[in-house]
């Protein structure tokens, strides 16, 4: 459904730092810099965007498919790693079985999450 995300950051060094650690567990790596703008993805597909720009919010949740368990547990210790804080640590959640998810606020307070959906 969706070609790729952007979020508005504040401090973009430090948006960069955080992205760079936490999504590194689930495959995803620099595939496009501008200087305050930076895309990350898979192979060579910009898919992940941060702007250093307004306007800015922290209404935003964006979830980052996983393979595994293991996958989703890696994403958490690193966002908290790279200076994210806790918004739900690694755990089944109710929205349907095999649900497996971690949560982290971003250093704008955007609500990123990793998820597999499956044991």
């Amino acid at each position: 459904m969706f070609d790729h995300v952007v979020f508005n950051v504040r401090d973009f060094g430090a948006s960069r730092a955080f992205y760079e650690g936490a999504l590194t567990p689930l495959g995803y790596h620099v595939v496009m810099d501008f200087g305050k703008a930076v895309a990350f993805g898979t192979d060579d597909k910009p898919s992940f965007w941060i702007f250093e720009r307004e306007p800015y919010g922290t209404a935003t949740h964006v979830a980052f498919a996983c393979n595994g368990r293991e996958t989703v547990d890696a994403f958490y210790a690193a966002a908290l790693a790279a200076g994210g804080t806790d918004n739900g640590p690694p755990g089944l959640r109710d929205y349907h079985p095999g649900y497996y998810a971690a949560f982290a606020y971003d250093p704008d307070g955007y609500n990123v999450e990793a998820v597999c959906h499956h044991g």
